[in-house]
């Protein structure tokens, strides 16, 4: 039996939500969250209001997951997450069976959305509310914090250490052994190899 799931979010993530999780896995996606939701449905499915949302699904029949982009360096996704967090809600992972995944499944947190072509290896850590995109290697025992956001083609080595709410952009490289804070912004097509400091940006 297919789980019940309410995705957050009425824009292009939440579009590839639905594909993603109607068509490659066993949840049954019954309709869509807004705040102020402006019309009444979207992908054909009903658009509700979060208020409404609480007053009629209850957190032990429905899941839910946040499908918000890396707007406003993640801050947005983790607010909304942690709303949700907060009225014991649990969260609906997506995980593309197209993706090889060695790490145990105790090392990958709660929210993520894991799309098609990943190498993600031995002892990767992944903290909750993390999105990757495809196409990228995360090499072994490095581990990634929660509320980033990972594009396409992007490489982080062995023995990383990633911080909350990064982001990292297309074709970016991160040496072994580097670390990086909180709230850094990697820009497309750079090399790390040096360790960041927390709200860095790479040039």
């Amino acid at each position: 039996m297919k789980k019940k799931l309410f995705i957050f979010g009425n824009g292009e993530i939440a579009e590839q939500a639905f594909y993603y999780f109607s068509n490659q896995s066993e949840h049954n996606v019954e309709g869509f969250i807004a705040d102020d939701p402006k019309d009444e449905k979207f992908q054909n499915l009903p658009l509700i209001s979060t208020q409404e949302f609480e007053d009629n699904y209850s957190n032990d029949k429905y899941l839910i997951h946040v499908a918000l982009s890396y707007r406003n360096l993640n801050k947005n996704r983790e607010e909304k997450f942690k709303y949700f967090e907060k009225k014991k809600y649990n969260f609906a992972s997506f995980l593309s069976n197209k993706s090889t995944i060695l790490t145990d499944k105790k090392n990958l947190g709660r929210n993520l959305f894991i799309l098609e072509q990943q190498s993600i290896q031995t002892g990767v850590k992944i903290g909750d509310n993390v999105m990757i995109w495809s196409n990228n290697h995360i090499g072994h025992n490095s581990s990634i914090g929660s509320h980033t956001y990972i594009s396409s083609n992007v490489t982080i080595s062995g023995h990383c250490e990633i911080g909350n709410r990064c982001f990292f952009g297309v074709g970016s490289c991160v040496s072994d052994f580097i670390k990086i804070g909180n709230d850094c912004f990697i820009t497309m097509g750079s090399v790390i190899n040096v360790n960041l400091r927390n709200d860095s940006t790479s040039v």
